[in-house]
C-alpha cells in the first residue's frame, strides 16, 4: 500500500504525536488530518492577529499568549499540545518571534 498523498508535515507537527522512542501515537492519517486543521487555524489567524497588533493591544507577543489561551479551552477542537504548535507556526507566519509559552503536556487527541 502506497502513501500518495503530497502533504509534507513538518517535523514540528510530527513531534506533537511522537512518544519518547520516537513513534506515532496515533496513525499517520490522523496526524495528517490534524496537520491541516492545525495549518489552516494558523493560517486563519495571521488576520486576527494583525487586527489585534494595529488595534488593541501592540506587543506581540501578548497577542499570541492570548491567542493560545483561547486554544488552551476544550471548545477549541485542538488539544494542548496542538494549541502550542499553531500559536508558534503562527508566530512564524508572521514574523514575530517565538512566543514563550508553557510546554504542552503529551495530550495529542
Amino acid at each position: 500500500m502506497s502513501d500518495d498523498n503530497q502533504i509534507l508535515i513538518p517535523p514540528s507537527f510530527f513531534a506533537v504525536y511522537t512518544d519518547a522512542r520516537q513513534r506515532l501515537s496515533e496513525p499517520i492519517g490522523v496526524v495528517r488530518e490534524r496537520y491541516e486543521i492545525c495549518e489552516d487555524l494558523a493560517s486563519h489567524l495571521v488576520g486576527h492577529a494583525q487586527i489585534q497588533h494595529h488595534t488593541e493591544v501592540p506587543v506581540e507577543s501578548e497577542i499570541l499568549r492570548r491567542i493560545h489561551a483561547g486554544l488552551l479551552a476544550p471548545e477549541s477542537g485542538v488539544s494542548a499540545a496542538e494549541a502550542t504548535w499553531v500559536v508558534r507556526r503562527l508566530a512564524e507566519l508572521l514574523g514575530w518571534e517565538d512566543p514563550e509559552l508553557p510546554e504542552p503536556k503529551s495530550d495529542a487527541s
